[in-house]
């Protein structure tokens, strides 16, 4: 496997973005190791809240997130999926599987973090493989935040505004990440904003994970992700601790899709789910500090 970093200069002066990556390092699936970088902001007796991006984005996802969590006394842990941000970087599409990412998100945050009684914030691939990593270890997590994502299991047809994305993903010559997300905004972002979500990609090189991820997403029944995440819906048909979806209202490729957990997910049950207007596909960058105090009152109201 050969794997790529990222220059360190590419991260200067970011902006908003004062935070410092940590490192754990977890093993490829190959032999070789790879270097996971995350965020870890706030009191370290804080409870713990995890927040995972997802496609093309990286931990600076969170930035307007991060200072109203933390103020409420929260401990936050942000890391990079491998392939994004400040994480190394395989450098082929095939070195990438939903199973590694879910594998390599375990090793360094329950493995490596030893992260315990987590609430856990998941949009787009945060959630993907967030609630994977929920339904396989329920003991590590208090609660679960879902926003903008889903759980697929190829068993139902998607959207075709998805595979839209699927195909360009896989077939276009131009692939411009900072474009991506501002395009999965409301308000739009400044050009400041689109080159540090740019920044981790110093060429086409850098971005088989970005490039691969749609791919990944199971769409047929026998993906080869699809018996694993049916298995984790059996797991979250029985999940009674706080379960909440927080989904903006103008996203095309999730809109509707809280009602599924709404409706089987027990700890769903009876919660103050709340649609957060002004938010497109990556509510962070549109709605976050808003997403940010639905955490916190979660939180609040749900004591363990």
């Amino acid at each position: 496997m050969e794997i790529l970093r990222t220059p360190d200069e590419r991260f200067a002066d970011l902006p908003d973005f004062p935070y410092q990556a940590r490192y754990v390092a977890v093993d490829s699936g190959d032999g070789g190791r790879l270097r996971v970088a995350h965020l870890d902001e706030g009191p370290a007796d804080g409870e713990t809240v995890l927040l995972l991006h997802g496609e093309p984005s990286w931990s600076f996802l969170y930035r307007r997130m991060i200072p109203v969590l933390v103020d409420a006394g929260l401990r936050v842990v942000a890391p990079d999926l491998v392939g994004f941000g400040r994480s190394d970087k395989p450098a082929a599409r095939d070195d990438y599987s939903y199973a590694r990412h879910v594998g390599w998100m375990r090793q360094a945050l329950l493995d490596e973090l030893d992260l315990r009684d987590v609430t856990v914030v998941g949009q787009d691939w945060g959630g993907l493989i967030g609630l994977r990593l929920v339904a396989e270890n329920p003991d590590r997590f208090a609660r679960v935040v879902v926003a903008n994502t889903g759980l697929p299991t190829g068993d139902q047809p998607m959207s075709e505004a998805f595979l839209a994305w699927q195909r360009f993903s896989q077939e276009s010559p131009d692939f411009q990440v900072g474009r991506i997300v501002g395009n999965g905004t409301v308000a739009g972002l400044s050009p400041e904003v689109v080159a540090a979500y740019d920044a981790p990609f110093p060429d086409d090189s850098y971005k088989a994970g970005a490039r691969m991820f749609p791919a990944l997403v199971p769409t047929a029944p026998d993906d080869p992700a699809a018996a694993a995440n049916r298995a984790a819906w059996q797991v979250l048909t029985r999940w009674e601790k706080p379960f909440l979806t927080a989904f903006s209202d103008s996203d095309p490729i999730t809109g509707g899709g809280e009602r599924a957990f709404q409706k089987l997910v027990p700890g769903a049950q009876g919660m103050a789910h709340t649609t957060l207007p002004g938010g497109g596909h990556f509510l962070q960058e549109d709605v976050g500090p808003e997403l940010a105090r639905v955490v916190v009152e979660l939180i609040a109201a749900t004591p363990r």
